[in-house]
């Protein structure tokens, strides 16, 4: 189905559109689709390179590991025993 969207310009943005349309030879309704378009695809890159970026940067700090039974092991032991986690280096 298709829809019908109603966008209102001031006479200048509208003559500005048209100038942009026809430079490509197409129409302002068909130049304002792809324009869209390619907004879509932009938001959709920025969001994907965004997370990238995050993951990228967490994994170049250096922080403690060891195996998951040892970091459980060691999580549950400082709750036993009240040990606040930011008081010390966790033994490493």
């Amino acid at each position: 189905m298709t829809k019908r969207l109603q966008v209102l310009f001031d006479d200048g943005e509208y003559a500005a559109l048209q100038a942009a349309a026809a430079s490509r030879g197409m129409t302002v309704a068909e130049w304002v689709r792809q324009a869209l378009s390619a907004a879509r695809r932009d938001a959709s890159t920025a969001d994907v390179d965004r997370k990238l970026a995050a993951i990228r940067s967490a994994v170049r700090h250096s922080a403690p590991t060891g195996t998951v039974e040892r970091l459980i092991s060691e999580t549950e032991r400082g709750y036993a025993t009240g040990v606040d986690a930011a008081s010390g280096n966790g033994g490493y």
